[in-house]
């Protein structure tokens, strides 16, 4: 069912449908008359076929890279996600990596790997990206109309992770740098619970 409504929400689907009810209305307003229903088919899989897929959206970033290398990734992630999401989601999206980025320096000097570290750098290399890659890998019209729970859509939804994220980000750098682990431990476990498993077709 989840693979019907993405199909008839997609690009190509929606553009054949136009193109076939074109070629039905130059049916009815009597343009065309033999053959008008494989003509309406035809215009159909014209649309279909010249509709262009949707760019897949793809992260570069790993557990390897250095924090300047981190850093170049979310800008690069930024500037990918720039004219394919609603504004207000790329203002979250660049006040979250701010976030991330701002604690990068401190985080390197440290030079240590222990729950507070991988708390911030998960963020970085995991739940920012997959959540905005699970998103951009539906059609934008369901994005934008389809609702997914309690009536809202996934553009909806979206905007709700990521001001829950960019909230919680902004208090793991604080405790980070406050040095208060419980707090930190409490933020990753909640981060952690919130989005590894999270889907738009079937959220938690």
């Amino acid at each position: 069912m989840e693979r019907l409504i993405l199909f008839l929400y997609g690009n190509k689907n929606i553009a054949g449908s136009l193109a076939a009810l074109a070629a039905l209305g130059a049916f009815f307003a009597g343009v065309i008359h033999e053959f008008w229903f494989a003509i309406v088919l035809g215009a159909y899989g014209i649309g279909y076929l010249a509709t262009p897929s949707s760019r897949a959206f793809e992260s570069s970033i790993s557990a390897q890279m250095s924090a300047a290398e981190v850093k170049a990734a979310l800008d690069s992630l930024s500037h990918d996600i720039d004219g394919r999401v609603p504004k207000n989601v790329s203002a979250l999206v660049d006040s979250i990596s701010q976030s991330i980025i701002e604690i990068l320096p401190t985080m390197a000097k440290d030079n240590t790997e222990d729950q507070n570290t991988y708390t911030i750098r998960q963020t970085a290399l995991q739940y920012l990206p997959e959540t905005l890659k699970n998103y951009l890998d539906l059609p934008p019209a369901f994005r934008n109309l389809y609702p997914v729970q309690d009536g809202k859509t996934a553009t909806q939804l979206l905007v709700e992770q990521l001001t829950l994220l960019d909230g919680k980000m902004k208090e793991i750098v604080n405790n980070y740098l406050a040095n208060d682990s419980q707090a930190l431990v409490a933020n990753g476990r909640f981060l952690a619970d919130k989005f590894k498993t999270q889907s738009f077709l079937t959220p938690v």
